[in-house]
């Protein structure tokens, strides 16, 4: 049996009720604490239960545990319900533990105090450790109670080793022996050479061409790539061919050269293993940047409403045809998407094919050419990212078409569907537009630079360049 016999979903929404009560319980113990360490402060007639019970306090004992909750959600703890160590486990409830104590203390008691005493330190101190002990008590009884669940009922996790190698037998044998939350079961071996040695392990083994299939048929939750040697096109050919499958893709660190260099790191079987689907950034930066993406394109298209009202119309009087332009790209897990744009061209530019635009393109009207010089016409892919399709920065998203044309001249390009693609990027910054295939192979090095680097320092960095391209009108 596979780990899907406990779903994802229901296994996060255990840890979030949890953390809902358990965080409602200690906010209501640190108002009995602070009742009596304010008393001095407080009517000499009244009671505890006519504290507790006073509008401003009810308020607060519901909405307070609501936003530490998300607090809870932006530190990465519910994005991987499975993949948890008690170490881990314990050392992210602390540091939210601590951020939601100060919080409480900016929120709460600094408007209720004069400067900062010996009881307000006292205070921080019980809300830290009330948030700390009931939260990582609920979380560990989830935790324990799953792992024993999970062994009663042997669910494990399926996994499919790329490689009847000796590497691959080994990370077979070690998986067999992991002491993890779920136990690991491997399907079987890919076959990467006509012929070699015969090891007798009872488990089948397919060949290369087989792989999706063998994925889907045998459920399978993650692939480990296993060659003996460097091989570094091999493995990009995985990414490409399994990122549809939107299936975890692990590799040894000493196995690969660049397409390992700076790739999130993961601990399986008490091994680090390289998750090649993941982009560098932690669970907590991940969800920091997923929540300025979702809060920017909103207050974006609210505050810029106006404008691209009056964009709508100048497009539909300045040539005939539709205002928004939209058209299939690739993002993450190489799944297509709408992209919406203000058209730019002239009706039926591409109908002798795809092709590229330039500085000089007939295609592009009068209006299109102002629209592109200040890069209004990108306005409507901030829906895009509301939508979830794409983010404020990421690896410009492009054809099939052209895709296929790159990873023919720059395999490594695969690389860029572990993220999503963006409205700008570093390319866009230091490249520009692309008129040819050789200039977006030279463009795609700029955007793995990112995704090694990715952070949001640079994202920041990135939109305050991008402002200046558009203040400039260099967007062209």
């Amino acid at each position: 049996m596979k780990a899907k016999g406990f779903p994802v979903v229901i296994q996060r929404l255990k840890y979030v009720a949890s953390d809902l009560v358990t965080t409602a319980i200690a906010f209501m113990l640190f108002d009995i604490a602070r009742f009596y360490i304010l008393h001095e402060e407080l009517p000499d007639t009244q009671r505890l239960i006519d504290y507790l019970t006073t509008p401003k306090l009810i308020c607060e004992q519901i909405l307070i545990p609501i936003a530490l909750l998300f607090i809870y959600w932006l530190s990465g703890y519910y994005n991987r319900p499975y993949e948890k160590s008690r170490l881990h486990e314990f050392i992210t409830t602390f540091y939210s533990a601590l951020f939601n104590a100060a919080l409480i203390f900016f929120i709460l008691l600094i408007n209720d105090r004069g400067p900062i005493v010996s009881a307000d330190y006292l205070l921080i101190c019980i809300s830290f450790l009330l948030l700390l002990a009931l939260t990582y008590a609920g979380r560990l009884i989830i935790t324990t109670t799953t792992r024993r669940h999970a062994r009663k009922n042997n669910i494990r996790h399926n996994v499919l080793i790329v490689g009847d190698s000796i590497k691959g037998h080994d990370i077979y044998k070690k998986l067999m022996r992991a002491k993890t939350l779920i136990k690991y079961n491997v399907v079987g071996f890919i076959r990467i050479e006509r012929k070699g040695k015969e090891y007798n392990t009872a488990l089948p083994s397919w060949e290369l061409y087989e792989i999706e299939e063998v994925c889907r048929r045998e459920n399978v939750d993650q692939v480990i790539l296993a060659p003996d040697n460097e091989k570094d096109n091999l493995v990009l050919e995985m990414l490409d061919r399994l990122f549809p499958l939107d299936i975890p893709i692990k590799i040894m660190p000493d196995t690969l050269s660049y397409v390992t260099s700076s790739i999130r790191m993961t601990d399986i079987m008490a091994e680090p293993f390289i998750d090649l689907t993941s982009p560098p950034l932690n669970d907590c930066a991940n969800n920091i940047k997923l929540t300025f993406d979702i809060i920017m394109s909103a207050v974006i298209l609210i505050l810029l409403s106006p404008v691209m009202i009056a964009l709508m119309i100048a497009v539909r009087l300045s040539s005939p045809g539709p205002v928004f332009y939209h058209q299939e790209r690739i993002g993450k897990k190489r799944k297509p998407f709408r992209i919406y744009k203000f058209r730019s061209m002239y009706v039926d530019a591409e109908s002798d094919g795809p092709m590229l635009s330039s500085s000089e393109d007939k295609r592009v009207t009068p209006l299109g050419k102002v629209l592109r010089k200040y890069r209004l016409d990108e306005l409507p892919q901030f829906w895009n990212v509301l939508k979830g399709d794409m983010s404020l920065v990421g690896p410009r998203p492009e054809r099939d078409y052209y895709i296929r044309k790159i990873i023919e001249r720059a395999p490594y390009y695969s690389l860029v569907f572990q993220v999503k693609p963006g409205i700008t990027s570093w390319g866009m910054v230091k490249f520009g537009y692309a008129s040819n295939v050789d200039q977006m192979v030279n463009r795609t090095k700029f955007d793995l630079i990112y995704i090694t680097n990715m952070s949001i320092a640079l994202d920041l960095k990135i939109l305050i360049y991008t402002i200046r391209t558009i203040i400039r009108g260099s967007g062209v």
